[in-house]
């Protein structure tokens, strides 16, 4: 794209490439090698080239404005490794150093100047993971995703955060034990504070220093491709950092940001709200998470704080009604649609994700359709639901069980993600270890229970670091995981049972293969309250089954009777409490054939012993032939 072409389409919100346009870019001009800078400020009096290749002050160069605001300047000064910033001379007089929006790369923290970095074209290694992940989508497929925060999986012994070389060598092969699919990553965007987990950015095409280069980013994922786990990350087009040196009131107007002072401003986070409708924001946004995309090969994108973006009374401040009287943001609803139109039509195999907490928007499914085209969306409900139902004392279960079945009434409403993340770990939530309820073992019982019930669930999964071992601490994101919890027992066999989890929903396809329809589910009982129990059936198309029973009370039930819909020897494939995870049962259930017998809608019936607070699930080993008693006597009249 030429640059009259790239300027043209930049102000009609069509350029989904922005950064082989703005930034800085080596190019030779009349013979002279050098670089060519542009930068975006419409309402500036003046803009100037300032860094190392200029003493700053002393040399800075003056930049040139062209009819759609954009300054540019061209200079042999620079060489690859200086920084530097624009000298922005705002509409109101005051001059102020910002940041290049288009960067890739920063200085190390506290600064905030841009590197002039060139990289190199990677010669990528992952192609058999693309060709598979081409061929086979994800809807069908296993999706349980890790969920890290890269600053403190695990630390140095400095206190410094692993670089993603480190994370390449320790990270990947744990991955690898634990059997998860994918990976997904808080915010790797530079931002200004490690405090503020990544959701505030200041740089929106540029690999956070604190972890590493960009280079090393890529050699993560691409070994993460050639060990089978995708890669996601999350993105924040909702709203950015107030820092005055970032992109905030950029040219001492609204530049970035709405117009209206009130729309501008996130009172709630302390931060400021895109312009979703300004077609240079529309520009900027789609061409930073594509360059994400089509540089780092990622397999995924988890889209933050979509809510903030559909409903203009979202956030805690002051608002005013739409045109039409409601409180949808047509900007931020529109946007969304053509956001992951663009994105499908490039990459119809990557995921979109959505942290979406209401349900007055259809999230995901086509645009055609009404929905915003993601292809899934957050199970806040659910996630909240069942949290405070294995909080509870189990005395009271009983009372509240539409906590643990209330979400098939929607289970397909959305296609789901089934989420415990981050944010229900900090700020005094306590971890999911500590929410469950009773004594240390009970507590070790309850997380066994609530993984297995998640991994049985219809929807893909999410977990976040700590929880895979039961750490009993909130996460701090200043410090490592407590991986000295490993020292003890029971979170050691915590372990061990998560990987185990892991491998069993990757080996049985009813777990997975259809998480959209009523198809891939049956309900057996919903309604045994008293005994706080739950049993399902998940299923394949082709009639493969696991039944899924899930006790929530501590108390041992033995002779337990189910109805199933097949005459079978069936066996039990697993069981939370084995000796072997840190509960009592030194094995299975014995095999089991079913009995004749009508129970509800069912022509058989399969008894055995429950687990206290355990999960038992069941496939069949053998089919039964059912011979019917036929009365052959018969009399003539």
């Amino acid at each position: 794209m030429d640059k009259n072409e790239a300027l043209r389409t930049f102000t009609t919100g069509e350029n989904f490439h922005l950064q082989h346009y703005l930034g800085v870019h080596q190019e030779e001009i009349d013979g002279k090698l050098g670089y060519t800078f542009r930068v975006w400020a419409p309402n500036a009096q003046s803009v100037h080239l300032i860094g190392d290749f200029t003493n700053w002050y002393e040399g800075q160069i003056p930049m040139i404005r062209n009819e759609a605001g954009v300054w540019e300047v061209f200079t042999e000064l620079p060489k690859e490794g200086d920084i530097y910033k624009y000298n922005v001379k705002r509409s109101s007089g005051q001059e102020i150093l910002k940041v290049d929006p288009l960067a890739i790369y920063f200085e190390e923290r506290p600064g905030t100047g841009a590197v002039i970095r060139t990289i190199p074209e990677k010669k990528w290694k992952d192609g058999l993971w693309l060709a598979r992940r081409k061929r086979w989508g994800f809807f069908s497929r296993p999706v349980n995703i890790y969920e890290v925060h890269a600053g403190s999986w695990k630390r140095n012994d400095d206190g410094k955060p692993y670089s993603f070389t480190q994370l390449k060598e320790e990270l990947i092969p744990y991955l690898v034990k634990m059997n998860y699919t994918h990976v997904e990553f808080m915010p790797l965007m530079a931002h200004p504070l490690g405090l503020s987990w990544g959701y505030q950015l200041m740089g929106y095409f540029a690999f956070e220093h604190t972890y590493g280069t960009p280079e090393e980013f890529q050699d993560f994922v691409e070994e993460c491709h050639i060990n089978n786990i995708g890669v996601i990350v999350d993105w924040v087009p909702g709203h950015f950092t107030i820092n005055d040196d970032a992109l905030a009131y950029y040219d001492g107007t609204p530049t970035f940001e709405y117009q209206d002072h009130d729309r501008a401003h996130n009172y709630g986070w302390g931060a400021l709200n895109f312009d979703l409708g300004k077609n240079q924001v529309q520009s900027f946004l789609i061409s930073s998470i594509k360059f994400w995309i089509d540089f780092y090969h990622l397999d995924g994108v988890r889209v933050d704080a979509v809510s903030n973006m559909l409903y203009l009374d979202y956030d805690s401040g002051p608002w005013q009604p739409n045109k039409d009287g409601g409180n949808r943001n047509y900007e931020g609803y529109y946007f969304l649609q053509r956001l992951n139109t663009v994105i499908k039509l490039a990459h119809p195999d990557v995921m979109m994700i959505a942290e979406e907490s209401s349900s007055n928007t259809k999230i995901t499914g086509m645009r055609e359709l009404g929905g915003l085209g993601f292809d899934y969306k957050w199970n806040m409900g659910w996630m909240n639901d069942i949290l405070r139902f294995y909080e509870e004392d189990p005395i009271y279960r009983k009372y509240d069980f539409n906590l643990v079945t209330f979400s098939f009434m929607y289970v397909f409403s959305e296609n789901f993600l089934l989420p415990f993340s981050h944010d229900e770990v900090v700020h005094g939530k306590k971890s999911l270890m500590h929410k469950m309820w009773g004594d240390r073992y009970n507590q070790f019982a309850g997380l066994r229970n609530l993984l297995t019930y998640q991994i049985c669930h219809p929807g893909k999964k999410l977990l976040f670091m700590g929880g895979e071992f039961g750490q009993f601490l909130e996460w701090k994101s200043e410090e490592q995981l407590e991986w000295s919890n490993l020292d003890d027992q029971m979170n050691k066999k915590m372990q061990g049972f998560t990987a185990a989890l892991n491998a069993f929903y990757k080996d049985n396809r009813p777990l997975w293969e259809n998480d959209v329809s009523y198809d891939g589910i049956e309900i057996i009982d919903a309604d045994n309250t008293d005994q706080s129990v739950l049993s399902f059936i998940r299923k394949t198309a082709k009639g493969e089954m696991l039944i899924c029973v899930f006790n929530m009370a501590p108390v041992e039930r033995k002779d337990f009777t189910i109805g199933v819909p097949v005459a079978a020897i069936y066996e039990e494939v697993w069981n939370t409490e084995l000796e072997e995870w840190g509960g009592v049962w030194k094995e299975h259930n014995e095999t089991v054939q079913s009995q004749e017998g009508l129970w509800k809608d069912y022509p058989q019936t399969l008894t055995f012993t429950l687990p206290a607070l355990g999960a038992s699930i069941w496939k069949i080993k053998r089919r039964v032939n059912v011979r019917k008693n036929v009365n052959n006597n018969s009399t003539k009249e």
